[in-house]
């Protein structure tokens, strides 16, 4: 299990009493990580069986129990083992143990084999079978292995596998997994496998402290943190993703705000309020009709002509000469100041949805600048020159992007922040106007200090002398702590 530092949001901050030296002297290593932050684990394929096994070994040793009857527990309490243990010492053993459908029985003539002449009667196919032809279960309950057999593949096959309860009636305990794996594996080896196999996933499948990293293709790892889930995480894989909703990472924004925005950006709300502010529907097929001239008097495609400023239909009643029964230039305050927020809403959309594609595309351009870095980074270490060490490239690099994609999120962030539809009643009108501001006013300064960390790491350095280079290397050094205290603060 390889030890992976750092959420998303502490990772692209920086201690304020962070050196310049300190960060020139970080690892050349592209997916750098900074130490400060909540504990995260890559889980691999090859060691989630022993991520699985620490924890029931934790169980076992603790409560003195037979590794199924902790894989039970475990699993009832989504492999969360201080819970677990939390409602051992509150409630004690034998709530834990009926909650979870774990039965320890410690009579002993239960644990005896039945003799080969002995015969049972079936209580499920009503057949008297011999002794060594049926299982018994540690709530005591017996049936024939044919029966337990048929029981466990209808139940692997319905996904149930993960706790697989006893057959007789009204009894929760939750069979032997070692008892099960050995009676469906004569019969269905395939199918003992995919039972084995989901067993172990259940480590992922129902720990809410563990979740898959949503890679595609799948890279095959998990994710495990130590603390608080609503996080960001990087996966080995390089993918930063949240570890709440799952989606690409998206600080500062939360997974509601990130939710909604992604909608909003998505689909055609936006389209119907361009259509509401500029198109009118015409009054008898009601399709919206725009205007494309400066005569108030339009056509629909339909045939019907109608008046652009009241919308009404022309003819005998409405026509330019003589109008009955109304006037165009009469005032309707509903209708115009519905038109009018129909427009402020969507140019105040079109603000922030245009600033976040703008840093969205910028991000996306200058992750091609990698290759290009990392190659002016080679001929410069085969020059033969005093300066060696050219790890401050990218780092910088990488503190570009991260500080890019949480000025791009935090566009959407605003929208919803100091708008009406998330905190309308949270901040008075004063309130709200004084925090827009420091918070404009922080991401004009980041903003400020991205671009000019871009443009300095796109200087042909390769190309200059060591004394430009250094002086290149001091800002680019500056500006990434800057960049970091910015994120921070805002």
């Amino acid at each position: 299990m390889e030890d992976y530092g750092g959420s998303d949001d502490e990772c692209y901050y920086s201690d304020d009493r962070e050196s310049l030296e300190g960060l020139e002297n970080e690892e050349s290593d592209f997916h750098w990580v900074p130490a400060k932050g909540p504990t995260t684990k890559i889980i691999t394929k090859e060691s989630l069986l022993a991520a699985q096994r620490e924890d029931l070994r934790r169980v076992m040793e603790l409560l003195s129990l037979r590794e199924h009857h902790a894989r039970t527990l475990l699993i009832h309490y989504r492999w969360d083992v201080e819970r677990l243990l939390a409602v051992f010492v509150e409630k004690g053993k034998s709530y834990l143990f009926t909650e979870a459908g774990v039965t320890v029985v410690e009579q002993l003539d239960i644990d005896l084999p039945l003799t080969l002449s002995s015969t049972i009667m079936c209580d499920i196919c009503m057949e008297d079978v011999l002794g060594n032809k049926t299982t018994r279960m540690d709530c005591g309950h017996c049936f024939c292995n044919d029966c337990w057999t048929e029981h466990f593949i209808v139940k692997i096959n319905e996904g149930q596998s993960r706790r697989i309860r006893c057959m007789a009636h009204k009894c929760n305990a939750i069979c032997d997994e070692a008892i099960v794996r050995n009676l469906v594996s004569k019969k269905h080896p395939d199918l003992a496998e995919k039972f084995d196999r989901f067993l172990l996933e259940s480590y992922i499948e129902d720990n809410k402290m563990v979740k898959w990293c949503p890679s595609t293709p799948h890279c095959g790892n998990a994710i495990r943190i130590e603390e608080d889930e609503c996080c960001e995480v990087e996966c080995s894989c390089s993918l930063q993703f949240c570890f709440s909703c799952l989606s690409e990472a998206h600080s500062p924004c939360s997974c509601l705000m990130w939710e909604l925005w992604s909608k909003k950006c998505r689909d055609e709300s936006e389209t119907v309020n361009w259509i509401t502010v500029h198109t009118k529907p015409c009054p008898k097929c009601h399709k919206p009709v725009e205007k494309n001239g400066g005569c108030n008097l339009v056509s629909c495609i339909c045939g019907q002509s109608f008046c652009w400023l009241c919308g009404g239909a022309t003819g005998r009643d409405h026509t330019w000469s003589r109008i009955s029964g109304h006037s165009c230039g009469r005032y309707k305050e509903d209708r115009e100041k519905k038109t009018e927020r129909a427009k402020q809403d969507l140019y105040r959309y079109m603000h922030y949805h245009n600033r976040y594609k703008a840093h969205t595309d910028s991000s996306k351009l200058e992750s091609k600048l990698k290759e290009t870095i990392l190659e002016k980074v080679s001929i410069s270490e085969e020059k033969e020159s005093r300066l060696r060490d050219f790890s401050w490239v990218t780092n910088g690099l990488y503190r570009l992007f991260r500080s890019r994609r949480v000025l791009s999120y935090s566009y959407p962030f605003a929208f919803y922040m100091f708008g009406e539809e998330l905190f309308k009643d949270e901040m008075t009108v004063e309130e709200r106007e004084i925090k827009q501001n420091l918070f404009e006013d922080q991401q004009q300064q980041l903003e400020s200090n991205v671009e000019k960390l871009s443009k300095f790491l796109e200087e042909p350095f390769e190309q200059y002398t060591d004394d430009k280079v250094m002086e290149i290397r001091m800002q680019v050094i500056n500006l990434s702590t800057i960049t970091d205290n910015l994120c921070k603060k805002m």
